[in-house]
């Protein structure tokens, strides 16, 4: 089973960055996609960026150009770099693990944007 632990949120002003982290207990065998995904309150929970093993990354057009995610090869550690952070960035950010037979998220962090 693959234990996911996140860091970094907090409250931050708006135009201001943040960095998250997900220390991973391994990175699962073959082909695996690291995600983040949000849920702001009274809203469902929506994919925020991916990251594969191959290193290819996809993410949700409201963050592209704002949120940058990357991945430490050394470590099972990925990193989500937000920038130009707005109030609707609000929200419970998780971390997700899914491999080729199974699927994890960690507990979740809160992320605050506000003056």
């Amino acid at each position: 089973q693959v234990q996911l632990v996140e860091s970094g949120g907090g409250l931050v002003e708006p135009g201001g960055s943040l960095t998250l982290s997900c220390q991973a207990s391994e990175y699962p065998s073959g082909f695996y996609v690291m995600a983040w995904y949000r849920q702001a309150p009274g809203k469902e929970r929506e994919h925020v960026a991916d990251i594969s093993n191959f290193g290819l990354t996809k993410y949700n057009p409201s963050v592209e150009g704002r949120f940058t995610i990357s991945r430490d090869n050394a470590r099972p550690t990925i990193f989500l770099q937000m920038d130009s952070l707005k109030p609707e960035d609000t929200a419970v950010y998780y971390c997700r693990s899914i491999g080729t037979t199974d699927d994890f998220w960690g507990q979740g962090i809160q992320v605050t944007v506000s003056s």
